[in-house]
């Protein structure tokens, strides 16, 4: 799904099929962590200490390299999760929640086909499971998320119905701006534009959700997921560097296009 932010104009296809979320999950596990703040429950500068029982399972990030002991704070987390998808920060973030209180949130906002199954996605998935052993979503709730979070920036009642105050959804706005990773939406894009985005590795597929920001100001709202993508093209390209180029073409095209 594609929204031009300057018109309101959207495209979709195939937006309502729900597809492997992968990494874009946590921008809602995020967000539930952030009205669990916002209601008392969780306080973000909470400290943490890096447990090795943390490193196990994970296929993510550079915290499973690093020494046990060290301490951050739940703020600290949330970044690691975002920014560079780290899976250690991502379990510490989760055990203080329930799979249950962040399936029910998404719900609750109208992310209907949103479905939180796990803390931490199998290793040994095979690339053939079904839809129902992973947490999924749609390209239509990710841009319904991505919108709310924009809304929230001015507007206080936009902030409540994510059951966050306006400051704690600047911050998750900025976390997204964080990202780390260039690849799909910023790939083909000028360099230093700013896109408030959440990236995916599927066992068989890319996925990427983001803000692309133009001038300072937001310029469109692309949703992209990819699924049953083969391991090696036809042409030898592994299916992911396809993935990730298809993405990074599709935004460019609403780069290009979307200006008046």
């Amino acid at each position: 799904m594609v929204r031009n932010l300057l018109t309101g104009e959207t495209f979709a296809r195939g937006a309502e099929e729900e597809t492997p979320s992968a990494s874009t999950r946590k921008t809602s596990i995020m967000m539930a962590a952030l009205k669990a703040v916002e209601e008392g429950r969780l306080d973000l500068d909470e400290q943490i200490t890096y447990e090795a029982r943390f490193a196990e399972e994970v296929a993510s990030g550079m915290f499973r390299y690093l020494t046990p002991g060290i301490v951050i704070s739940l703020r600290d987390a949330i970044t690691g999760m975002m920014v560079l998808s780290d899976n250690v920060c991502t379990k510490m973030v989760f055990e203080r929640l329930t799979l249950e209180e962040v399936d029910g949130y998404c719900k609750s906002i109208g992310m209907s086909g949103t479905h939180h199954r796990f803390l931490i996605p199998p290793l040994a998935l095979s690339p053939d499971h079904a839809l129902g052993s992973v947490t999924t979503t749609t390209a239509r709730d990710q841009t319904f998320l991505l919108q709310a979070i924009l809304d929230a920036q001015t507007s206080a009642d936009a902030a409540a119905k994510l059951g966050c105050s306006q400051a704690l959804c600047a911050y998750a706005l900025q976390t997204l701006k964080n990202q780390i990773l260039r690849y799909a939406i910023p790939s083909r894009l000028p360099f230093g534009t700013v896109v408030a985005h959440k990236g995916g590795t599927g066992k068989r597929g890319r996925m990427n959700a983001g803000i692309v920001y133009r001038d300072g100001n937001p310029f469109y709202i692309i949703c992209a997921f990819t699924d049953d993508v083969p391991q090696v093209m036809a042409d030898g390209t592994p299916g992911y560097t396809m993935s990730l180029e298809t993405i990074g073409k599709l935004s460019r095209a609403c780069w290009d296009a979307f200006q008046l």
